[in-house]
Formats: structure tokens, sequence, C-alpha cells
């Protein structure tokens, strides 16, 4: 499978004016983190995770992700992660997509990125107020690397 997926930045004081559900935590490490390839291990509310990414080419990268116990999750989690990302995921509906905006706590407290998953590169979509910098196409904000801070 392919994810196409933008990345912006989110200006904080708008996003806090945002009406919002619940959002919801998620943590998540490791197993495996080069450009060529990622294995992440993600618990998310009650479920767990693994996902295995391939190397960005523009906005796209394969993409491969199973639901696996959360109890296996945080198993591995608390067994072979040393430095883990938290964030809270809120989803917000936009048009005919879903925005996911992750809130990060921790060592990234303050960083809020916002992303967005389309069928291409070429599809348009709406944009909302609260965006700022388009930063995907900039690694640095990739979570692979962003767990560096952590």
């Amino acid at each position: 499978m392919e994810e196409i997926e933008y990345k912006y930045l989110v200006d904080k004081v708008k996003w806090n004016a945002v009406a919002k559900s619940q959002g919801e935590l998620i943590v998540q490490g490791f197993l495996h983190n080069t450009k060529e390839c990622v294995v992440r291990i993600r618990i998310k509310g009650t479920k767990g995770f693994l996902t295995i990414k391939g190397e960005t080419k523009g906005i796209t990268r394969k993409e491969f992700e199973y639901e696996i116990p959360v109890n296996e999750a945080q198993e591995i989690v608390d067994s072979f992660i040393s430095k883990s990302i938290r964030k809270m995921r809120y989803e917000i509906p936009l048009g005919v997509h879903t925005w996911e905006v992750d809130v990060f706590e921790g060592a990234l407290d303050g960083l809020i990125i916002a992303e967005l998953e389309v069928a291409s590169e070429s599809e348009k979509f709406e944009m909302p107020d609260w965006i700022t910098e388009n930063v995907s196409h900039n690694p640095s904000y990739y979570n692979a690397v962003l767990i560096e801070k952590c």
C-alpha cells in the first residue's frame, strides 16, 4: 500500500479556538529507523499497531500497518523501545477529508502538526485557517526524526 500524506505546522492560537472532540493518546517508538525503512510500534487509545514504512519519495511512501493486541504492543514498548513519542491526536473533518492533528507532549511539547492523507499528490483539498507552514518535504518533522529529541 502507499501512503500519500501532507504535513503542516499549526497556529497554536487558532488551534486552541477550534471546536474539537476529545483527543486520543498515542505512544509510539521505533524498532528499526533508517531512511529506507521504519518499523514503528504504536499504542493508540486501546489498540496496538505495528507499522512498516518505506523511503519517502515526494510525499508518497509504502506503508503496511497491522493491528496487534494492545497488551503485546505495550510489552514491545516496555521491552525494546528506549525513546517514545507521546501525543494527543484529534480528528477534524473538513469537506470530504479528515485532518489528523497531533499535539505533542514531553520534550516535544508545543509542537503541533496536522497531517492529511490523500488519494493522489494532485488531489485538491480544503485548507483550514489554523494551518501555517507546509513541512511535507522537510524530514525533520517526520516522527522517525522527532524521536531523537525525546
